[in-house]
C-alpha cells in the first residue's frame, strides 16, 4: 500500500538517549524498562522493549535510539509506555534497535 508524504509526516520519529534502563521481570514477555531522553522540547519519555536477546540494561543505557513518540500512552502491566522504540527483528525474530551510527541532538527528528 503507497502512502503519501503527509502520511509519513504524521509519524513523529525522534532520536532521545536512553538514562535509565531496568529489568521488566512482570511483563507477560521478556523486556526491559527504559527511559529515554528526548532533550528540551520532549524530556524523559518511558517505554518498555523486548530486546532482552541482544541487550542487557546495563549496556543501553547510554545508548541513542529513535522511537514514535506520538502515539498515545499505553498501560502495559503496571507500567505507562509513553513511546515505540524502533527495532527490526533478526532472523529468530528477536529485536535489533535500530541504530543511529553518528550522534545527534537528542529530539532531532526523523525526516
Amino acid at each position: 500500500m503507497d502512502i503519501t508524504f503527509d502520511d509519513f509526516a504524521k509519524v513523529d520519529v525522534r532520536v532521545g538517549t536512553v538514562v535509565d534502563a531496568q529489568p521488566f521481570p512482570e511483563a507477560r514477555r521478556p523486556a526491559i524498562k527504559l527511559w529515554v531522553d528526548f532533550g528540551e522540547s520532549l524530556g524523559v519519555k518511558k517505554t518498555s522493549a523486548q530486546l532482552t536477546v541482544h541487550y542487557t540494561p546495563e549496556e543501553l543505557v547510554g545508548r541513542q535510539v529513535a522511537a514514535v513518540v506520538n502515539f498515545p500512552p499505553k498501560q502495559i502491566g503496571r507500567f505507562m509506555s509513553e513511546i515505540l522504540v524502533l527495532g527490526i527483528p533478526d532472523p529468530d525474530g528477536a529485536v535489533v534497535l535500530f541504530a543511529i551510527d553518528k550522534p545527534v541532538p537528542n529530539g532531532g527528528r526523523l525526516f
